[in-house]
């Protein structure tokens, strides 16, 4: 498989090239110059397969000649020792993404970069540098993925004061291989710092730099895995159990998940699985920020996972969904929410999303919704007192844009999920007030211990690439 730019489609690099260097050298995002589809054995198999198996099968014509298939098998089945639950909760599914160690969707795509880097980079003397910017979850699945990892190191970008204090630790509370610096501005700003640095010519001669946002490919392509694993599920009438850090109140049996801590006694679960018959495709709405991942889940569809729609559900940083309606891109500049890592007025990977569809096409498979705080802080209410399930700001962004989409007799008739992106824990300072304390999965509580280690720096490129030259 070979990549091109976005901004370049005459020039392309392999894999490897593409991951470690993250950024084209134009400035623009690496894309697939095809994308691949499923086999009809796999398509008829998704909702049965192991999750690692369609990981396999989803990653290995992207990596073809450069990982072999027994390398990639060691990378997923080392990658995802924890699966995304995809269950019922009363009139909908949701997918949870949270069961991996930083209890955020972003573990999905750090923890096969992390090994992949560490795979393509085997022999090399060269110390790697990666740089990323983070509006909260993707900083500490990226600490986390790379602790440790030899021959790599770690800078985050996140904006001071922006980030909850759960997330703060996760950031920078490993140590080691992993440094932090607090920004004083907006993601925006950290992920201006970030471009530049990546552009910078003279530091590029210093020390070697790759990103690890989901402007780099690699973290991105093994995220669609999870969007095929949900629609197959979906299309064959099927869902799991809850998994161990599923944040229901009580189970329907009176208990707890094996796993959590006790959580204030609330009503018992009320909500069911949603009677949709199976040989449907799926509408999944994905609360979407930097557009990273929603654009894993367009690659999903055109390799062919049963997926009729998306619902591109933002907070008050509505850039796509005003997009979507007017047809005209206006980058802006981003507004603090409860939901903060979505708090992004220019998100990076539209520019992945206009290199592959049309606006006339985007409008087909994508709504757009934004939600606000209000809106958001009534869902988390409302669908703990109906269910006993508690939502993150996120997740309960993509419930409340599926009740207003449905408002509108759209994507009804088919089996819609919510891609759940973070554990409520993670948020208690927002959670808490509204319904009581949620469960507390043991990953959170072991990195609520951690000291914050960071280094404030002004949202300036100079201040950035001064202390990345004191680390060459």
């Amino acid at each position: 498989m070979r990549y091109y730019s976005t901004r370049n489609k005459n020039e392309s690099v392999n894999f490897a090239a593409a991951a470690l260097t993250g950024l084209a050298p134009d400035g623009g995002l690496y894309v697939p110059e095809e994308i691949p589809l499923y086999s009809a054995a796999v398509r008829s198999s998704l909702g049965t397969m192991d999750y690692r198996d369609i990981a396999f099968e989803t990653i290995k014509p992207y990596v073809h000649g450069e990982i072999s298939d027994t390398e990639l098998t060691d990378i997923v089945q080392s990658a995802y020792p924890f699966a995304a639950p995809f269950i019922g909760v009363a009139d909908r599914f949701v997918l949870e993404l949270f069961h991996g160690p930083t209890a955020a969707f972003k573990d999905f795509g750090a923890r096969f970069m992390a090994r992949t880097f560490s795979r393509l980079r085997r022999g090399e003397s060269k110390p790697l540098h990666i740089l990323v910017a983070t509006s909260g979850d993707t900083g500490g699945a990226v600490a986390d993925g790379f602790f440790e990892v030899p021959g790599i190191s770690v800078t985050v970008l996140y904006p001071k004061g922006r980030v909850t204090p759960l997330q703060e630790k996760q950031i920078a509370g490993l140590g080691k291989n992993i440094s932090a610096l607090a920004v004083e501005g907006s993601f925006d700003d950290c992920q201006r710092l970030v471009k530049a640095a990546l552009s910078d010519t003279g530091l590029k001669k210093k020390i070697a730099l790759s990103s690890a946002n989901s402007i780099n490919i690699s973290r991105l392509i093994p995220q669609a895995v999870y969007y095929a694993a949900a629609a197959g599920k979906a299309f064959a009438g099927l869902t799991d159990p809850p998994g161990e850090a599923t944040p229901f109140s009580r189970n329907e049996g009176g208990s707890l998940p094996p796993g959590t801590r006790e959580a204030a006694s609330h009503p018992p679960l009320r909500g069911s699985a949603p009677a949709t018959p199976p040989g449907l495709p799926a509408v999944l709405c994905v609360p979407s920020g930097n557009f990273g991942n929603l654009t894993a889940g367009l690659y999903a569809m055109k390799m062919g996972a049963p997926i009729a729609q998306f619902i591109a559900a933002t907070n008050i940083n509505k850039t796509v969904p005003d997009y979507l309606d007017s047809g005209e891109y206006h980058a802006r500049v981003s507004q603090a929410t409860l939901s903060n890592a979505m708090d992004v007025g220019a998100p990076s990977n539209f520019e992945r999303m206009a290199a592959h569809f049309s606006w006339e096409e985007m409008r087909k498979i994508i709504l757009g919704v934004s939600v606000s705080d209000e809106e958001t802080k009534k869902t988390i209410v409302r669908v703990h007192g109906e269910t006993g399930y508690f939502l993150d700001p996120h997740s309960a962004v993509g419930w409340m844009g599926v009740d207003k989409i449905r408002a509108q007799n759209k994507a009804g008739g088919m089996p819609t999920g919510i891609l759940c992106t973070a554990h409520p824990a993670k948020f208690s300072e927002t959670v808490e007030p509204l319904v009581g304390p949620p469960p507390v999965p043991r990953s959170i509580a072991l990195a609520m211990e951690r000291e914050v280690h960071s280094q404030t720096i002004p949202a300036e490129v100079s201040a950035l690439i001064e202390i990345l030259k004191d680390m060459a």
